[in-house]
């Protein structure tokens, strides 16, 4: 996902957004001086940035869809005995519903992950904010910045897009029907999952299981941006250097 967020990141900077026009898209409060600028390494608007988050989460969705339907299904296999199961394992699982679904089979939620992944707007646009706001006002290291801005972005984009996770596992726990022979179908698609969620346990069901996947956002993500951002600065150093 950082790879593709990396490319969209320079394709937008490349075409459509230039350094010039950095400072027209930040809010006034958030315009860092140029000191803060350069220390952050970003060249994009905030704008720029939710845009690139939101595609590179369009993109890691074909890829991400059928590995999370095949676990979402792995995962609700509650048998002891290992012999009751229909699914021996990940690749048992991918071949069984590719056979009797085929392609569109492994693809079921594809819809409710492109839901779920187009609150990487709010990840990467809070990211850039958060980053933005800590280099030009307090004296944070830059591996600090990274550190805050990558947690708490986190869980803003968490508590944006939990109810829709939840929507999303309901689809890819949903038998397939047919040949299966895992059940019968009951979903459409999201907006029926959604639905259903909503008749059951109104509101409070599509916050279920929040609170410990909330307070894992934070540690995890953090840490995750420090390694990627000082990757990048790193590898942005040793090209000006080759370059000189």
């Amino acid at each position: 996902m950082l790879g593709s967020l990396t490319f969209y990141r320079r394709i937008l900077h490349e075409n459509v957004f230039t350094v010039d026009n950095v400072r027209r898209y930040r809010p006034a409060i958030l315009r860092s001086p140029e000191a803060a600028v350069e220390k952050t390494g970003h060249k994009l608007p905030t704008l720029g940035h939710a845009f690139a988050g939101l595609l590179a989460g369009f993109t890691v969705s074909f890829i991400a869809a059928p590995v999370e339907h095949v676990k979402a299904r792995l995962q609700i296999q509650y048998a002891a005995d290992k012999s009751q199961r229909l699914y021996s394992g990940p690749i048992d699982c991918t071949r069984k519903i590719f056979r009797a679904h085929g392609l569109p089979g492994l693809y079921r939620g594809l819809p409710s992950t492109l839901l779920f992944r187009s609150f990487f707007f709010i990840w990467w646009g809070s990211y850039d904010i958060l980053t933005t706001f800590f280099s030009a006002h307090t004296s944070l290291s830059t591996p600090a910045v990274n550190f805050w801005a990558g947690g708490l972005s986190a869980q803003l984009f968490w508590i944006a897009s939990y109810p829709s996770d939840v929507v999303k596992q309901r689809v890819m726990t949903d038998p397939l029907g047919g040949s299966l022979g895992d059940g019968k179908r009951r979903f459409r698609g999201w907006r029926d999952a959604g639905r259903e969620v909503w008749r059951r346990d109104g509101p409070k069901g599509f916050w279920r299981g929040f609170v410990p996947c909330f307070l894992r956002a934070f540690p995890a993500n953090a840490m995750a941006l420090v390694a990627f951002e000082g990757v990048m600065r790193g590898l942005e150093g040793k090209a000006a250097d080759e370059k000189d």
